[in-house]
């Protein structure tokens, strides 16, 4: 893919709530067409931050259901009425949100029900750019990582210098390990939006991670 290619995205990160979750505003720069990944919290906020964007938000991607990455939800699904899209794998996640929100203590709006199903392999249209949906269980089991033109949305898959949880309920260590592997095949300089903390580079990660370059193996539970 040429650089030109690359510059159609645009990645607007948005960083909320008691967790410090990164939500994402991704819009192609050639028809502003947008949509938002994970709104976790201060539904508010990322209301007014797609306003200000002036692009046209086209839908609602969710990598995982855990409560810090759906709390936004349904602010903007009142502004706009687009689609939902959640693994089916991690429905059962996303009906318990409430119920997470409640041990947590956080202020919590019950989300909409999903509107449409992410599938591995499957390809998703915004404005001229095209991205692919990688099924990546292990943190929980409808995990998805979203990536092309150059960037990888990967939840909380992987973070700069480290992985994600396997301590929590339906989490799977073996699982995740193969998604690692699966996610440091994309190409090198694929930059990394993770769903907390700083953004890195595939290139960093297989050479600074502990998890990807054989230094540390996941423990379960």
């Amino acid at each position: 893919m040429s650089r030109g290619d690359l510059r159609k995205v645009n990645v607007q990160t948005l960083t909320v709530g008691a967790f410090q979750e990164n939500s994402y505003l991704v819009v192609d720069d050639r028809t502003y067409r947008a949509v938002i990944i994970d709104p976790g919290s201060e539904g508010d906020k990322l209301v007014d931050a797609i306003d200000n964007s002036a692009a046209k938000l086209e839908a609602i991607w969710i990598t995982h259901a855990h409560v810090d990455h759906v709390g936004g939800i349904a602010s903007i699904k009142r502004r706009w009425d687009v689609p939902i899209y959640l693994h089916p794998l991690d429905r059962r996640l996303y009906q318990a949100a409430s119920r997470q929100a409640e041990v947590y203590g956080i202020p919590f709006e019950e989300p909409p029900p999903p509107d449409r199903e992410f599938a591995d392999g499957q390809v998703l249209k915004l404005g001229e750019i095209e991205l692919e949906v990688m099924h990546a269980p292990g943190h929980s089991p409808g995990h998805v990582v979203i990536h092309g033109g150059g960037i990888a949305l990967v939840g909380d898959c992987l973070f700069a210098g480290s992985i994600g949880r396997t301590d929590l309920p339906f989490s799977n260590p073996p699982q995740l390990a193969a998604s690692l592997e699966k996610i440091s095949a994309l190409a090198p300089e694929t930059v990394v939006y993770p769903g907390h903390g700083m953004e890195t580079t595939i290139a960093e990660e297989r050479l600074s991670n502990p998890f990807l370059n054989g230094t540390a193996r996941i423990v379960g539970r």
